[in-house]
């Protein structure tokens, strides 16, 4: 674009004043620099002359800015440079020396190829964090294997716990494994900056998938294998595996309950009407509850479906039981309570028109997160940010030139500047 987005307004954030170099393409590495850019930090996006391969995937209004893409690319400038070249190599090692943070989602092995391994990053920026998110450990022996958030779904057994009916395994219908690595990836990203801050210290920073949703699976479904069986058994939080825990059927619908202590069982039995089951000793205390638990979500799934979900909302919110109805996708922009808090925002993109975005949900009371860039076009500030990197504005056009395949050699073109 000629013209690139300003910002709409000042970086708020708490990380504002940082400045991360983002070579991340999927959906982890982008969900991470994105929760990056909502705190503040100044992301600058690295892309290929084809752009990241989400842009392609979706609907979407103009070509390469399909939904997949501007949904986790906001706060984001886009630099385009070809890192198979030597002169985009260079210019994203200079680009380096003026951050503060280098993300990609590389395998070790490719990074090391492209010449952009941690050692040869800290060697141009002693201070860099250098983080990265990938499938499994990188000093393990899977750390150049491929992988993706099915795979990890299927080998941390996320997948053999959301069986169907007929008991074959099945993937959750979404991509958690990414989305909550990427959170992981950020959060691991702002402690190390904060590290930076006591010490002055840069460091390596790397969230491998696996080894992350395993922990994330077994926080709970470690059970009795955490007094040191190792042998397999007595593996899985047996409340999870009820047949029973499942939104309870009312009369015209489905609502969500949940009590997990003794105060609040006895709201739950009292408002179902079965306030005589409270000295019943199956039910009294957590230890007979969870050994009991099938027959206790029967009971309450019995007497739920006598009455309306509006009135047991009424009931169960008077009883101050945590509870909520079920709610398709199509029904969440519409919920009352969405639209009292601004969830979704919509802004006018310069070229995309009316554009839909959730808001920022974590609070600061100090230092807000705000939206300041529209998920940018490829490339949109390629020249822009080059310039900020110390290269004149004729040595940045021939630079892109050269990274799109548009112009010719950037060193016939610099020798005429």
């Amino acid at each position: 674009m000629e013209n690139p987005q300003q910002p709409l307004e000042r970086a708020t954030g708490p990380l504002a004043g940082v400045r991360v170099i983002d070579l991340t393409i999927n959906v982890l590495g982008p969900v991470a620099t994105q929760l990056l850019g909502d705190m503040g930090a100044d992301v600058i996006k690295i892309e290929p002359p084809e752009g990241d391969q989400n842009r392609k995937n979706g609907p979407g209004r103009n070509p390469d800015m399909a939904v997949f893409y501007t949904i986790m690319n906001r706060n984001k400038r886009s630099v385009i440079l070809n890192l198979k070249q030597v002169e985009c190599r260079e210019a994203l090692l200079k680009l380096v020396e003026t951050a503060d943070v280098i993300v990609h989602s590389m395998r070790p092995s490719a990074a090391e190829r492209l010449g952009i391994g941690y050692e040869a990053v800290r060697a141009r920026n002693p201070r860099i964090v250098y983080a990265s998110g990938a499938g499994y450990r990188i000093d393990g022996p899977y750390k150049d294997r491929p992988a993706f958030d099915d795979v990890i779904q299927g080998e941390t057994g996320i997948a053999a716990m959301n069986r169907d009916a007929d008991g074959s395994p099945r993937y959750f219908p979404t991509v958690i494994v990414d989305k909550f690595c990427g959170y992981v990836l950020a959060s691991s990203i702002g402690m190390a900056l904060y590290h930076r801050e006591r010490t002055g210290l840069g460091q390596l920073v790397h969230v491998p998938m696996f080894e992350t949703m395993l922990q994330f699976n077994l926080f709970e479904h470690l059970w009795e294998g955490a007094l040191g069986s190792n042998d397999g058994t007595g593996l899985g939080y047996p409340r999870m595996f009820s047949p029973y825990r499942r939104p309870y059927a009312t009369k015209d619908g489905h609502i969500c309950l949940l009590a997990v202590n003794n105060e609040q069982w006895r709201r739950v039995l009292c408002a179902i009407d079965a306030a005589h089951l409270l000295d019943d000793p199956r039910f009294c205390h957590m230890t007979e509850r969870m050994r009991n638990i099938n027959e206790l979500y029967r009971i309450v799934g019995d007497a739920i479906r006598n009455k309306t979900t509006a009135e047991w909302n009424a009931i169960f919110a008077l009883a101050d039981v945590p509870h909520g109805p079920v709610r398709d996708l199509k029904d969440l922009m519409h919920d009352a309570y969405v639209k009292e808090t601004g969830f979704f925002q919509r802004f006018d993109h310069p070229t995309e028109g009316d554009m839909v975005m959730t808001s920022i949900p974590v609070h600061f009371s100090e230092s807000p997160g705000n939206v300041r860039y529209l998920p940018p076009n490829l490339g949109e500030h390629s020249i822009e940010v080059l310039i900020e990197a110390g290269y004149s504005a004729s040595e940045a056009s021939a630079l892109v030139a050269r990274a799109t395949g548009k112009g010719q050699a950037v060193t016939e073109a610099l020798s005429k500047d």
